[in-house]
């Protein structure tokens, strides 16, 4: 089981140390959306998730691909690949942020996720000063949301967050 909340964060309030935080280069896809089945590649591994239904829980499993699976299951995929750099960033609590900054089509998208151990830990949390608005309980910044994004829906998404 997942359970996280996330958040929009504004270009100017990223951290400016954040090449010292262990990143990767990740590239997803979905082959369908509801239930979500998504592959990715992160660097140089390659994965398949099922996630289920929920915004800030919802059941997650992964199984580990081969670069030749993955590479077959993108010819399947519908809709955009999402490509972004996640930084992890050590949290209190031994939680950590997941920052993630998009690129391609959605340059200028900043989420932070952090993922708890339970629900009392998540509904708890209080934010660092640099997060903008909450957006656990909405799916419109679920990635599988984003991949069926137009090119001109995609740019109204991103106007309507820098207002």
């Amino acid at each position: 089981m997942e359970i996280e909340r996330k958040f929009l964060v504004e270009k100017s309030k990223i951290p400016a140390d954040l090449e010292q935080y262990p990143h990767n280069s990740l590239e997803q896809a979905y082959i369908i959306t509801e239930p979500v089945l998504r592959i990715r590649r992160k660097n140089d591994t390659y994965i398949l998730t099922y996630k289920g239904a929920g915004l800030m829980q919802r059941e997650e499993v992964e199984f580990p691909l081969t670069k030749e699976a993955y590479d077959k299951l993108l010819t399947k995929t519908e809709g955009n690949v999402i490509t972004k750099t996640r930084y992890k960033i050590p949290e209190a609590n031994h939680l950590t942020i997941e920052l993630d900054i998009f690129s391609g089509m959605f340059e200028g998208l900043f989420l932070a996720e952090v993922e708890f151990p339970d629900e009392e830990t998540a509904n708890s949390y209080n934010p660092p000063e640099w997060f903008g608005q909450e957006v656990t309980y909405t799916s419109d910044f679920h990635n599988s949301t984003l991949s069926e994004l137009s090119p001109m829906e995609a740019e109204q998404l991103l106007q309507s967050i820098k207002q």
